[in-house]
């Protein structure tokens, strides 16, 4: 043998070990996981304060010429809640979307800027007592992170939830009608302190929603009867919608709550569809919706009150028809022009950029602009463009949520992130359509940004239940144990 073929012998040698460490070492080594984008959410996070910061600058140099002096304090506290909340989620909820807090964060601090800009207004300090319902909010927040293991366990209460559900909805019609309900009786009020039960319910009725319909689905889905060129449920399977159906009329008619009507049943059609992929759901629940409607708008003077509104916001424009009013110019209107008017009327002021934070008139709608109505506020301004930055927040928000139900891996994980992201969508879009004139004014909260310590803490906790299923859905599966038959029987062929 040659010395060149000697040499060539022991390279064939070296390479045939190298394979077979190599080889071994692809059994034995452990799969890295997927990056869990937790400093992503911390530098996010860095923004959604700043940015209410600033903003809280903005209104005190606009109302006062000088930087508020509590702005400090504000931004210490939001961003201590932002803190907070990051190290839980990074410890409990590692892979969970890091896109959900900073949005939320940015909302809620969006809000407490708008209630401390009127404040100046309506001359009252109300920013303070949000902060702190959003600090209660966090909390929750924390406590789903730190309690719900799994949210498959939710699935154990699905019966339960929906009795607690009928509770919360019905309770306020035990308790005395208060002059500050303005029409609905959706408040529970005791003295100085209030709660608003409907905001809890929406969370706990998705659970009753995703449970049922995870049992229920292939029956709603498989047997049906076909009409009219589409497939319509049996008449058996109709009942859980048509207990819902009449759930929502008799909240319609005895508290008078157009806008939690709407939700509630908004969210079972919807989820209905989801789980059942008809179309015939969609038509039964509009064609009853409608019916609904129809029936108790025909009956009940606070409904018709905001239909008349909504179909002619101008009707409070008197201007003297009947007659001078006592201490009132000739030639000026009688009373105050009416909410939905004003709505518009400040849409049409702010323009496409607005008039700048602090500088509009929202102390014309009077004591709704804090609630629904401090979305004239946003309009005003902050211009069509602040509207539709806004709007592009709450989407990205739903967006992060519907993606989560689409990563899930169980179907109960599915159907509740669907629900949950779907109160959040049907709620902005009742409000939002309600305060500029799509549908009439339903009276409910704007999500994060309203003034209102049950809808804050409420959406705190929707939240964190879909961020404990993106946590589930993207954390990556545990690696294979290894195989000592493998290793020990490896070949390696030249």
């Amino acid at each position: 043998m040659s010395a060149q073929d000697a040499s060539q012998g022991r390279r064939s040698a070296n390479r045939i070990g190298t394979l077979s460490t190599n080889t071994g070492a692809t059994h034995t080594i452990t799969p890295q996981g997927a990056p869990n984008r937790r400093n992503t959410e911390l530098f996010m996070l860095g923004f959604a304060v700043l940015v209410p910061v600033f903003a809280y600058a903005n209104v005190g140099m606009a109302e006062t010429g000088t930087v508020p002096p509590g702005m400090l304090t504000y931004g210490a506290g939001l961003g201590a809640l932002a803190v907070v909340a990051h190290l839980m989620v990074r410890r409990y909820a590692p892979y969970a979307d890091p896109l959900m807090l900073p949005l939320a964060t940015l909302l809620n601090g969006l809000g407490l800027v708008l209630i401390y800009r009127l404040d100046y207004d309506d001359s009252t300090a109300s920013a303070p007592s949000q902060l702190m319902y959003s600090a209660l909010g966090v909390a929750l927040f924390l406590g789903v992170m730190l309690l719900l293991r799994d949210h498959r366990l939710l699935q154990r209460f699905t019966y339960i939830s929906m009795v607690v559900a009928l509770l919360l909805l019905i309770s306020p019609l035990f308790f005395p009608r208060s002059e500050l309900d303005f029409g609905a009786r959706i408040w529970i009020r005791i003295g100085s302190f209030s709660i608003q039960p409907g905001e809890f319910a929406k969370i706990i009725i998705c659970i009753f929603f995703a449970g049922y319909l995870m049992v229920r689905r292939d029956a709603l889905a498989l047997a049906s009867r076909r009409f009219l060129g589409m497939y319509f449920p049996r008449g058996r399977d109709l009942g859980p919608i048509f207990l819902v159906w009449v759930l929502s009329l008799m909240i319609l008619v005895f508290e008078t709550d157009l806008g939690s009507s709407l939700l509630f049943f908004g969210l079972f059609v919807v989820m209905l569809y989801v789980a059942t992929e008809r179309t015939s759901w969609i038509v039964v629940g509009l064609l009853l919706s409608a019916a609904g409607a129809f029936v108790v708008g025909s009956i009940e003077p606070h409904v018709q009150s905001r239909v008349e509104d909504w179909l002619n916001p101008f009707h409070d424009w008197d201007n003297d028809v009947t007659g001078p009013t006592p201490g009132v110019p000739d030639g000026e209107p009688d009373h105050l022009v009416g909410q939905a008017m004003q709505a518009l009327y400040s849409f049409g002021t702010g323009g496409v950029l607005g008039t700048g934070l602090g500088q509009g008139h929202p102390e014309l709608i009077d004591f709704a602009m804090k609630s629904d109505f401090i979305l004239t506020t946003v309009g005003e301004e902050l211009g069509v463009a602040g509207m539709m930055a806004l709007f592009l927040i709450y989407a990205l928000l739903i967006e992060r949520g519907l993606r989560t139900a689409i990563a899930a891996r169980d179907p109960f994980g599915k159907l509740l992130a669907v629900g949950l992201s779907s109160v959040m969508a049907l709620q902005v879009f009742v409000v939002a359509g309600g305060v500029m004139g799509l549908i009439p004014l339903t009276g409910m909260t704007l999500p994060f940004l309203a003034q209102g310590g049950s809808s804050v803490v409420t959406n705190w906790a929707l939240v964190a239940i879909l961020m404990k299923i993106s946590d589930n859905a993207r954390r990556p599966a545990p690696a294979p144990a290894p195989n000592p038959d493998v290793e020990e029987t490896q070949v390696v062929r030249l």
